[in-house]
């Protein structure tokens, strides 16, 4: 929904995805997070006078990768240019990227939204090298430059301007680091900014044929800021137009604790850059034959497979969509199904309903990720056999289920040492029914008397008195022909 009901949001995004090559773009540095500071370059990527960059062919082929993954155009010919701008954590002054030759033009992905699923165009995807990175915090009256990122290679994926909400705008993110994610081209980590992405909004009247001054929003470290971050820019940009102002264009930084974004400098076009061809690396020429190789090589991605859940599994599209977020999840998902499959009760939607629920909802409490899951797919694959075979009821299931998340272990063990198997044999059944029967009279009564809904309550009792041990099938069946 928009923000104000006589503007319209209009958003694009800049990705910038670091690929997980072994090595940097144009050097043999290892390309590698988390090492000491500036023990991960060299001459080359340090900018020395006099060193010749040498092309990184594991980087082209994860560019094509992630090409065909979005529909987009794969250029047989492309350059590279020189972007040149002077910050400290450039050792050379200038960065190499592509500029009006990109690898790749004339992409898209569908995002799935409540009401409907939209398209999203991709303008571009080129291939650059990343800056190091200034470090200031704990350090007085100066900053610190790690040169270590220097030479990686990145993605940088720019979108259309189709997008018109905060809502839409994390949808994209969404697909799109669920699609490099299983193409294993980036690990998709925000958080150590492997995977960056700056959003371009801009706001205009319903109805205006032309869009809006637009700014910049960078230092988005989730997709949760990504969102809240355009929210207060939407809102800042109306109530700017509002109050009679302008809205100027500008490169503005979000700060994350103060919820708010602050102006970092004005917005530079490409003519400031100065680009020109780079004089060290020849043009990249591709051919056809090569690019359907590469194409050969595709997993299957977030839609197909998404697609395949619904129709082979039949599943919904929502549980479908939760399942295929990512590469990880997904297989957790298929390795538990598949334990449930073998024992001979399948039900994919029973699995698919522990995973997505009970699973990633304690996961999510604890701040945790799919592959961080102290319960291994086999060991919730084994306890979603034991609900559907009639071994425990859902109940205890869910005990055991805390246990294995908080202790480990084998869920036929669990069962085993606390004496938790589900009690079917409808003699011990029946005796507890008559139990629960004779000391409830009055709801007896009731029941008999037309009131139905009393069983629920009589079904109670005699789950409580087995201590949710009884089959509630079975109790369900004895006590409706007990009451008559």
């Amino acid at each position: 929904m928009p923000i104000d009901p006589h503007y319209e949001t209009v958003i694009g995004l800049e990705v910038h995805a670091q690929l997980l090559t072994q090595s940097k773009i144009f050097c043999g540095c290892p390309n590698r997070f988390g090492a000491q500071a500036n023990t991960q370059i060299c001459p080359v990527c340090s900018g020395f006078p006099g060193v010749l960059p040498v092309m990184n062919r594991e980087m082209v082929t994860m560019a094509i990768k992630t090409g065909l993954a979005i529909n987009g155009t794969i250029r047989t010919y492309s350059e590279f240019s020189r972007k040149n701008y002077f910050y400290p954590d450039s050792p050379t002054g200038y960065q190499i990227s592509q500029y009006d030759l990109p690898i790749i033009e004339h992409g898209e992905l569908f995002i799935d939204l409540p009401q409907e699923r939209k398209r999203i165009g991709v303008t571009r995807i080129h291939m650059e090298v990343d800056a190091g990175k200034s470090l200031h915090e704990g350090i007085v009256g100066a900053s610190w430059v790690d040169l270590n990122r220097v030479g990686t290679p990145l993605l940088e994926i720019v979108s259309e301007p189709d997008m018109r909400s905060s809502e839409e705008a994390g949808a994209y993110l969404k697909k799109l680091r669920a699609i490099v994610r299983f193409l294993e081209v980036c690990d998709g980590n925000m958080e150590e900014g492997s995977f960056r992405c700056d959003a371009n909004v801009s706001v205009r009247r319903y109805g205006a044929p032309q869009f809006g001054t637009r700014a910049e929003l960078k230092n988005l470290n989730s997709i949760r800021n990504v969102m809240r971050a355009i929210d207060y820019e939407v809102d800042r940009q109306i109530d700017l137009i509002e109050g009679g102002g302008e809205v100027v264009q500008e490169t503005r930084l979000w700060d994350a604790n103060n919820n708010i974004s602050r102006s970092m400098r004005s917005k530079e076009d490409a003519h400031d850059y100065r680009y020109f061809p780079e004089p060290d690396l020849p043009p990249l020429t591709l051919e056809v034959a090569h690019i359907e190789q590469i194409r050969q090589t595709l997993p299957e991605l977030p839609d197909q497979m998404a697609a395949r859940f619904q129709k082979t599994l039949e599943l919904s599209e929502y549980d479908a969509g939760v399942l295929t977020a990512s590469r990880e999840m997904a297989g957790y998902y298929e390795e538990a199904n598949a334990i449930v499959t073998q024992a001979g009760k399948a039900s994919p939607k029973a699995t698919a309903n522990w995973v997505t629920v009970e699973l990633l909802g304690r996961l999510n409490k604890e701040g945790l990720s799919i592959e961080e899951s102290p319960v291994p797919a086999k060991s919730l694959g084994k306890l979603v056999a034991m609900i559907q075979t009639g071994e425990i009821s859902g109940k205890i299931a869910k005990q055991v289920f805390a246990t294995l998340f908080d202790e480990g272990g084998e869920p036929e063990k669990i069962v085993a040492d606390k004496g938790l198997k589900q009690l079917s044999d409808s003699g011990a059944i029946e005796a507890e029914v008559e139990k629960v029967l004779a000391a409830n009279p009055e709801q007896v009564e009731q029941y008999r008397g037309g009131k139905t809904k009393v069983l629920g309550f009589l079904v109670g009792q005699v789950m409580q008195a087995t201590r949710g041990k009884a089959n509630p099938a079975l109790v369900n069946t004895v006590l409706k022909q007990k009451l008559g």
